[in-house]
């Protein structure tokens, strides 16, 4: 289900056609490069509407303000990192859980840090907006997807799996970020990742039941 955002931030209209696709995927990308190059405060839907090529009246027709703006681009974001993260776990479906655990890590990391500036900015961009419904959204979709994946598990079962889930997927996300957050080093972030990996390994392998004890 959608993230059904404040009244104050629904888009004016949706786009329907391949040409208004277009024109929407132009302005976010324009909305990335602008965030990028002067933060979320300097940003104006004009500045955007300049460097998408459209005009201001185009962007007004979908976004009434650059809140709804921040937040629709937080939406895509969300929805696409979440895609990803869906399919990995189809892949890894019934693989050992050492296995899961760093497809999660290393497509969870890689999503964030193939361009990092622009995570940093979207970081920035949701601080003075009511994002509850995009995280809850976000939340449900991986949350169902790694739970399935976990209990498909070859080599273990859980006996509180929601909560090994929960616990794993908080610890992950909240890693991440804050490798931003401290703004470290090429080097030292991939030092974090590895770790990061070790860490959730050990906390499986000391919570999991062992395999004889699965349902069958």
């Amino acid at each position: 289900m959608p993230a059904r955002p404040p009244p104050d931030l629904n888009p004016r209209k949706k786009p329907r056609q391949a040409r208004a696709e277009a024109t929407l995927d132009a302005i976010f990308e324009a909305a990335i490069q602008v965030l990028v190059s002067v933060g979320p405060r300097r940003l104006t839907t004009t500045r955007v509407a300049e460097r998408a090529g459209v005009s201001v009246g185009s962007m007004y027709q979908y976004f009434p303000n650059k809140q709804a703006l921040f937040y629709a681009l937080n939406e895509s974001y969300l929805d696409v990192l979440a895609a990803r993260i869906e399919t990995t776990c189809e892949q890894q479906h019934g693989a050992p859980v050492r296995d899961m655990i760093e497809a999660i890590v290393v497509t969870y990391w890689d999503a964030k840090m193939e361009r990092p500036e622009v995570t940093r900015a979207l970081y920035r961009s949701v601080a003075e907006l009511d994002n509850e419904p995009l995280i809850e959204a976000f939340a449900r979709r991986v949350d169902g997807a790694t739970a399935t994946l976990f209990a498909s598990a070859s080599d273990a079962s859980f006996v509180d799996l929601p909560g090994v889930n929960l616990t794993l997927l908080t610890t992950i996300f909240g890693a991440v970020r804050n490798v931003f957050e401290r703004n470290l080093p090429a080097s030292e972030a991939i030092r974090v990742r590895e770790q990061l990996i070790v860490m959730c390994e050990a906390y499986l392998a000391v919570i999991q039941r062992p395999v004889r004890q699965k349902r069958r």
